[in-house]
């Protein structure tokens, strides 16, 4: 439990330093000890659907990088986590795949070897610490607060990636590591669909379509907050919704948080070390429902 390095990626220390903080104020609650290795680049994942191979070769650098200094890997990002889980269970499988990449990997004196383990940080939570761990640990019941969840379409699928830790078609994982602060987890229409955010780029209009169904059917059950955990389904839901607001002609002022935001609330930390501060859509009300200083 305590060998795991940080992985931040890409989008979280330019766009989500409120995830990274909200993360490490939690984990010191919880006695995990994360290792930074600033030898880490991005996952891969960006240049996946354009070059495969260069994919796994970025993905195969990192592992290595981890490997070498004799530590897991603790991911805040559902698409990194995918990336690299996909890239290591390739070249664990497949000597010959690995032999070609280890041949580039080479040429920085690096060298992929299997044994690192992946896992996204509410998956580690979930799996290592435990609930009824982390329930020790509470001491403020959020029971005055009413939260739905999206999960994100890579903390689960493919499946056989994670091992099948939780159920991809109904998952609970998340939603029981949420129930333990004591809020009320509002279930939703279309709760597993995609944020749109993977054909943002490229279509925008149909992905900021796909984000307002999505916020549709969360603000009908009049929620404090959306709870994520993964940055870039954040930027769909909280970066673009007053992009959504003005193209569609609707208003939801819904605030966005991260899940270690909200489980940071309560175990008793404070609101300015958990980042809120950062969020776009400030979460005010709800704060003052829960009466911490903001």
């Amino acid at each position: 439990m305590n060998n795991y390095t940080l992985f931040l990626g890409c989008t979280i220390p330019v766009r989500a330093q409120n995830y990274e903080m909200s993360a490490r104020e939690v984990a010191k609650k919880l006695g995990i000890e994360f290792m930074d290795l600033p030898e880490f680049s991005c996952c891969g994942f960006p240049v996946k659907s354009s070059d495969a191979e260069s994919s796994l070769v970025i993905a195969a650098r990192n592992l290595a990088i981890a490997a070498k200094n004799d530590k897991h890997i603790c991911t805040l990002c559902n698409a990194c986590t995918s990336v690299l889980s996909e890239a290591n269970k390739q070249l664990t499988e497949n000597k010959d795949l690995r032999d070609k990449v280890n041949k580039e990997l080479k040429k920085i004196n690096l060298e992929f070897t299997p044994g690192v383990t992946i896992k996204h940080f509410s998956r580690m939570l979930y799996e290592d610490i435990g609930i009824d761990a982390i329930k020790e640990h509470v001491r403020k019941d959020l029971n005055m607060l009413r939260m739905s969840i999206h999960y994100g379409c890579h903390y689960l699928r493919p499946s056989e990636l994670y091992d099948e830790f939780d159920d991809c078609e109904h998952p609970v994982s998340v939603d029981r590591l949420l129930a333990v602060t004591g809020a009320a987890v509002i279930d939703y229409k279309n709760k597993l669909d995609c944020c749109g955010g993977a054909i943002l780029g490229v279509e925008e209009d149909i992905a900021l379509s796909m984000a307002k169904e999505k916020l549709d059917n969360i603000t009908k059950n009049n929620v404090d907050a959306l709870v994520t955990i993964c940055p870039f389904c954040s930027i769909m839901y909280e970066d673009n919704q007053r992009k959504i607001e003005s193209k569609f002609n609707v208003k939801y002022h819904l605030p966005v948080l991260y899940y270690p935001q909200i489980l940071g609330l309560a175990l008793g930390i404070e609101p300015k070390p958990l980042g809120f501060r950062l969020n776009k859509i400030k979460a005010k009300q709800m704060l003052e429902k829960v009466e911490v200083n903001r």
